[in-house]
């Protein structure tokens, strides 16, 4: 498909189709070039988060991952689960500014070029990278909600929560239950134990 005028032109003044190449070769390298500038910025962004008591500080990069990660002493006082749980809260948070960084990065570099490109690109960091902490009145239920705990059961009747112990054998103490030792040391655990 040739444009308007069409190869005859070209032909016909060879000095007009070699000025007209290079100006779309400039072009094209000023193009690149911004891209180029755009994408060695973004890939020195650092996106810092704190848990909102201070304990975690969480830095990552504009793909998402970890670069830094520094605890208060606090943490010496927080339950596993808790630190682990506030770890991840925070480093979504940290995550989730990804995208609208990008989005500034990509403005000043690139102006209003390949707007429909940005948008995908935009898109598919804001579906990797979500807010943290949605709005709840945008939470619904649905197929992918996760379902609550189930409710303890309560012990049967008459208090007992465990099944009793088997009665010792005649003439003898009773014997620890099988594939532990005694005191309870499950020979697998003992020497696992990091603490």
């Amino acid at each position: 498909m040739t444009s308007a005028g069409g190869l005859g032109d070209l032909i016909r003044d060879p000095d007009d189709a070699i000025r007209r190449m290079d100006e779309w070769a400039a072009g094209f390298a000023r193009k690149a070039e911004r891209y180029a500038a755009a994408q060695q910025e973004t890939e020195r962004l650092r996106l810092t988060a704190t848990s909102p008591d201070g304990t975690v500080k969480v830095t990552v990069g504009a793909d998402g991952v970890v670069s830094d990660l520094v605890f208060s002493s606090r943490t010496r006082t927080i339950p596993p689960e808790e630190l682990s749980r506030m770890v991840l809260e925070t480093m979504r948070k940290a995550q989730s500014g990804i995208t609208d960084r990008v989005a500034e990065v990509m403005g000043r570099s690139l102006g209003d070029e390949d707007p429909d490109t940005r948008a995908v690109m935009l898109d598919s960091l804001r579906n990797r990278f979500p807010d943290p902490d949605p709005d709840p009145a945008d939470q619904q239920d649905g197929p992918d909600a996760e379902p609550e705990p189930p409710a303890a059961t309560p012990p049967p009747a008459g208090g007992a929560a465990r099944p009793p112990a088997s009665p010792p054998a005649p003439g003898g103490p009773a014997s620890p239950p099988q594939g532990r030792r005694p005191g309870g040391i499950d020979p697998d655990e003992q020497d696992n134990n990091p603490w």
